[in-house]
């Protein structure tokens, strides 16, 4: 489940109904109802906060979002789209990861999942992430 004060549009999450999950983008949120919409592969769905659940930060997930990956002899590996820039210690560790965009540095923050990656993104970048490829 994810908190309905963390989604923003354009969050990429899985909606579950009646067993069956679809991954998709949050295109509209409803306040009032604390409902969200979800474009998925096969339409839109709204859905209700509890059956919503994140998408885990790990090397297919941030490929899906066109990160280029460069691993390092002592491990480590780094994560770049554009001048934005992920680093891990491990290569799949991704329980500790370090963020910075030019000269916003963020160490361990709290980010385990690609909708809380998206939101940091977006606050350090005023851009929105993105499946797309950056030139």
């Amino acid at each position: 489940m994810i908190k309905f004060n963390e989604i923003k549009i354009g969050d990429y999450v899985i909606g579950e109904y009646e067993g069956q999950k679809w991954e998709g983008e949050v295109t509209r949120l409803n306040g009032d109802e604390k409902q969200v919409c979800v474009e998925t592969d096969v339409q839109e769905f709204w859905f209700e906060p509890e059956h919503l659940y994140p998408i885990p930060l790990s090397d297919e997930s941030l490929q899906a979002l066109n990160f280029t990956r460069e691993e390092f002899p002592d491990g480590s590996v780094k994560y770049k789209k554009g001048s934005f820039r992920i680093s891990i210690d491990k290569k799949d560790d991704f329980s500790s990861v370090e963020l910075w965009y030019r000269e916003d540095r963020r160490h361990h923050p709290d980010v385990h999942y690609v909708h809380q990656l998206q939101n940091h993104y977006l606050q350090m970048t005023k851009i929105h992430l993105t499946k797309e490829v950056l030139a």
